[in-house]
């Protein structure tokens, strides 16, 4: 009787172990600070967090977006943790401390936690004119000493070809810019929207930009897929933190539906942790264009928004009430957009109003 509790006892021990084990493994963590990175056009590891950040374990993300895929498979923290590309101590010797082919991961910063933003492949690319708006996002208001965008000269396949220096062009230099001085003020940060031309230019490149932030010697470096030649993108959402828990995919909607000219609105729940949830809200246009939109969340009790982007979102009691920001409230008909927010408590399914201006 005695060896049978200790079998049950000595299994118990294994299987806790065992769970304890694999809770690291699969929980992602939050970034330890505040940093940045470009949102648009995306980076290689902001583009991956921001189309797969609330479905990380979706199997289609394999045969859709391949490269991404390989990344959250090769080290899914890079990933959460997208704002943390950079390394410190370069002293402006940028191309010293980064070999030809690591341009993407710094140079493997930080034990190779990146070292897949370097995989050669098709990813993702935002379409651009030859004249675009370059976002830079810096959570912590470090400001930059200086921030350098490059773009790649016209012989370069990044589909093919692992990037080199000697690839790059300069194109835009913006000196010492303290945080307060940056474009946008946000309340998770401050982002820096810098005006880019390129001239002549067709088809797939990257741009790639340097970051020197104004706090100790952290430089940040971003690859971003781009296709010129596309219709410009609409900007990309000033980011939020990452959640600090593992996230599990339950998603409820509660849909409105649109009159003529008005608009409807479903939210659903991205992911959930202890004590919080994301939720993300699409808001789509009816029969008729609109010039803008709000949207009201009325749930069972009182509300508490931790974190929101891509609208003005205010709580009352136990209603969020959000308005579009102001490069997405124009919608065409049908068109939609999203936004979402980051509530504490438990998620429950509320009813929701749409209207239109």
């Amino acid at each position: 009787m005695q060896t049978v509790v200790r079998k049950r006892l000595l299994l118990s021990a294994l299987m806790a172990a065992l769970a304890a084990v694999l809770a690291v493994i699969v929980a992602p963590s939050g970034p330890a600070q505040a940093h940045g990175n470009v949102v648009s056009p995306a980076s290689r590891n902001y583009g991956c967090f921001q189309r797969w950040g609330d479905k990380f374990q979706a199997p289609e993300m394999a045969t859709e977006d391949p490269m991404c895929y390989q990344a959250w498979q090769a080290d899914p923290q890079a990933m959460w943790n997208w704002n943390g590309l950079y390394r410190e101590g370069v002293a402006g010797n940028h191309q010293a401390a980064i070999p030809d082919g690591q341009l993407c991961s710094a140079g493997k910063t930080q034990n190779g936690r990146y070292a897949a933003m370097d995989t050669i492949g098709d990813w993702k690319a935002t379409n651009l004119a030859n004249s675009f708006t370059l976002q830079l996002f810096d959570g912590a208001r470090h400001g930059a000493d200086y921030i350098r965008v490059y773009v790649t000269k016209p012989s370069y396949n990044p589909i093919t070809t692992a990037l080199k220096w000697s690839d790059l062009t300069l194109v835009k230099e913006v000196p010492n810019t303290p945080a307060a001085q940056w474009t946008q003020q946000l309340s998770n940060g401050v982002q820096m929207d810098i005006p880019v031309s390129v001239s002549g230019r067709s088809g797939r490149a990257m741009v790639y930009t340097i970051w020197q932030a104004s706090h100790l010697d952290q430089s940040y470096y971003f690859c971003s897929d781009v296709n010129f030649g596309g219709a410009t993108s609409s900007p990309t959402v000033s980011p939020t933190s990452s959640p600090t828990s593992s996230p599990t995919v339950s998603p409820t909607t509660s849909p409105t539906t649109a009159p003529s000219g008005a608009c409807s609105a479903s939210v659903s729940v991205a992911s959930q942790w202890s004590g919080a949830y994301q939720a993300t809200v699409t808001v789509t246009a009816g029969s008729a264009a609109v010039k803008g939109w709000a949207v009201t969340l009325t749930y069972p009790a009182a509300q508490t928004v931790q974190q929101s982007w891509s609208a003005t979102v205010l709580t009352s009691g136990n209603q969020i009430q959000a308005s579009n920001a102001t490069y997405n409230g124009a919608l065409s008909a049908g068109g939609s957009t999203t936004f979402g927010f980051i509530a504490a408590g438990t998620p429950s399914t509320p009813t929701v109003a749409c209207s239109a201006v």
